[in-house]
């Protein structure tokens, strides 16, 4: 039988594609916590099958929230295309993550103890939004991603990541994410102030493995 997960009630509006799509959560009540860890879906999949990644770790005072995107992507096309060809999806995306950072930390977690954590386009998006929205967050976590745009592009992001720990993990041979990619957004989230330790690795598919998820509890041991 499949875990069933609440519903969070908030009321904060996001315009686009993503509007009143839902966000699931787990563990403790966000108000009882003292830390929050976002998780994004990737393409063709479900909050639902994100959500039980929280199994993997040891996590008390942990609220864990995963939202879920309208059609199942957070935008149309691949990451690596011209950023207009993936509007409004792309903005309405990042408009509902900063939208949820926000209502957590209405609810007593701020950024500096948010962990947003994505795998594939999730991934993908939550470095975008890291970059943009440039702070001391608790921490970043791509797996299998890249920062979002063709090849050549400039990302010139503002504002200072201020020692925040990003973890990038990706195969060395992805089929979706090219090594290239990987290796310039670590380039870029060092730029701008980011504390990015970046690991390929061989003969892996497009998935999460073991040494990244152990690599994620030492993250979530250090804010806690």
């Amino acid at each position: 039988m499949s875990e069933r997960f609440d519903r969070l009630e908030w009321s904060r509006a996001v315009t686009g594609p993503h509007s009143g799509q839902a966000v699931l959560t787990a563990g403790v009540p966000i108000e009882a916590a003292r830390i929050a860890v976002v998780l994004i879906h990737g393409r063709g999949a479900t909050a639902d099958d994100l959500l039980p990644l929280r199994n993997e770790w040891r996590a008390e005072q942990v609220s864990f929230l995963a939202p879920q995107a309208a059609d199942f992507a957070w935008y149309p096309h691949s990451f690596l295309a011209p950023l207009e060809a993936n509007q409004p999806h792309l903005d309405s995306g990042l408009e509902l993550i900063g939208a949820l950072s926000d209502e957590v930390s209405s609810r007593g977690v701020p950024r500096e103890r948010q962990l947003l954590l994505g795998f594939s386009q999730g991934g993908c998006l939550a470095l975008e939004f890291a970059g943009r929205n440039a702070c001391k967050w608790g921490g970043v976590v791509g797996l299998s991603e890249g920062l979002i745009g063709p090849p050549g592009r400039d990302w010139a992001f503002t504002g200072s990541l201020d020692g925040a720990p990003v973890f990038l993990g990706c195969s060395d041979h992805d089929p979706h994410i090219p090594r290239e990619r990987v290796e310039a957004s670590a380039i870029e989230l060092r730029r701008i102030g980011g504390e990015v330790e970046s690991r390929l690795y061989s003969e892996f598919g497009h998935s999460v493995n073991r040494d990244e998820l152990s690599y994620v509890q030492g993250m979530l041991d250090r804010l806690a």
